[in-house]
């Protein structure tokens, strides 16, 4: 029998419709994409995180990098994570990379994270641990044209990810890693026959957590790993990546399909020890690496749901206001570090008069994203171990806690450190910049803040 012709367009029609709903109503599965650029300076930069650098940097022992992984949940939305071999970033420079994605990809100040792995092995960047020395002034040139060129290739790296963003399965697990010791607990010369005995003092976090990213077909197309430990084997005049660059490195040797990338975690008051030589890096690399691989290889949880992200500030305050005449003594005074002293109190200095009060305040960046079943949350500055402890304790659920994420403006004690003082609770704030130790209160603020973050993505 012959189909009249309004027939034959109507089930043509009815076809369409079908396939299309069809289409629309199959499962999306997640997606992720990777990027990385190369962001060795040339010899001849000035170094950072050591107070006792004398001379710029005088080669390269590792290359450094800036990685991107970034990942889409089955209703396409997205998200950046960004990791750099450097010692501290400033939140001038993560707010302009940023700026630049949601302006090419419409992507929100939150769905855009910054970590640093804390090598001090890497370059002095402009406004970043002003008070640690006062640069010549091709030193501050080479400084800022270096930040140019950093926040160019950060948008280059996490502009790739986005654009390779593919069908992917996510998972992870984790292990555990014991070379990091509290060094505020444990002397450094000690720390091997105490941890011989059993009788290391302190908190620590062994924790190694594990993203793992595989293709379609099985293919491991990404891996991050996140330790909290300071990055601080070596002190030498040469560009390295430190523990967390030997163990992404041993990682792309043993994974070579794999880009792998590095979140430190809250380790501020943690050192890894041994430490003081290449081959320590590497060693202590391995074991990160070792312990990697038993996550990769043990059972792991298969990311389902949807991503959310959340960014705010909180305020954060500074104890002491140190007077001009204060200032002008630190500068004059015979002392050790004369030099970071004098440095410090140049950039106070400069801050009172361009901010007046304003300066004895500081807007506090907290971050949280929520990948299906995972939450992560991510704080400024070098926090120590006990926020990690804290904030996992206190939330319920899958969580993980980075430290040096978007801002490294100083150290972050809890009310504790704060108030036994010393270098991460009082002098730190030196070679930072900042006019003195923090105002007690500042742990509730940034666990509260946090904690109601992870809840809003987590639609609580």
């Amino acid at each position: 029998m012959k189909l009249p012709r309004f027939s034959l367009v109507a089930l043509a029609l009815w076809i369409a419709a079908a396939a299309v709903t069809g289409a629309a109503s199959a499962p999306r599965s997640w997606q992720a994409g990777t990027g990385r650029e190369l962001i060795t300076p040339p010899a001849g930069l000035w170094m950072t995180g050591y107070a006792v650098r004398t001379h710029p940097a005088d080669g390269t022992a590792q290359e450094l990098w800036v990685k991107a992984l970034a990942l889409a949940d089955p209703a396409g939305q997205r998200g950046v994570l960004l990791t750099f071999d450097l010692c501290g970033i400033t939140r001038e420079i993560s707010d302009t990379i940023a700026a630049e994605l949601q302006k090419s990809h419409g992507l929100p100040r939150s769905a855009v994270m910054f970590n640093v792995s804390h090598t001090h092995c890497s370059p002095a960047l402009e406004g970043s641990i002003a008070g640690l020395r006062i640069l010549p002034p091709d030193g501050v040139a080479k400084s800022a044209e270096y930040r140019k060129q950093l926040e160019v290739r950060a948008v280059k790296a996490a502009r790739a990810a986005l654009t390779a963003l593919a069908p992917a399965t996510i998972s992870w697990g984790e292990d555990q890693a014991t070379f990091g010791i509290n060094r505020r607990a444990n002397t450094e010369k000690d720390a091997p026959a105490l941890r011989a005995a059993g009788q290391l003092k302190g908190p620590s976090d062994p924790r190694v957590p594990v993203l793992a990213v595989r293709t379609a077909d099985g293919v491991l197309r990404a891996l991050l790993v996140s330790y909290a430990c300071h990055n601080t084997t070596l002190s030498f005049y040469q560009w390295h990546g430190d523990y967390a660059g030997c163990a992404q490195a041993e990682l792309e040797v043993r994974h070579p399909t794999a880009t792998v990338l590095f979140a430190i975690g809250c380790g501020a008051d943690i050192n890894p020890n041994p430490r003081g030589t290449v081959e320590l890096a590497e060693q202590h690399g391995k074991a990160l690496a070792d312990a990697a691989d038993r996550a990769l290889a043990g059972k792991l949880t298969t990311v389902e749901g949807v991503f959310s992200s959340a960014f705010e500030d909180v305020t954060l305050t500074f104890s002491r206001h140190p007077t001009d005449e204060q200032l002008r003594e630190a500068a004059e005074k015979q002392q050790p570090n004369r030099e970071m002293h004098q440095a410090w109190a140049a950039y106070v200095t400069a801050q009172k008069k361009a901010k007046g009060e304003a300066v004895m305040r500081y807007a506090y960046p907290i971050q949280a994203w929520t990948i299906g079943n995972l939450s992560w949350t991510a704080l400024g500055g070098e926090v120590v171990v006990d926020y990690g402890l804290r904030l996992r304790a206190e939330t319920p659920g899958n969580l993980w806690v980075f430290g040096y994420s978007n801002d490294i403006m100083a150290y972050i004690p809890n009310e504790r450190i704060l108030k036994e003082g010393r270098y991460e609770g009082d002098t730190s704030m030196i070679p930072y910049g900042r006019p003195g130790p923090w105002s007690s209160g500042l742990e509730e603020k940034i666990v509260s803040k946090a904690g109601e973050l992870i809840r809003r993505t987590r639609g609580q």
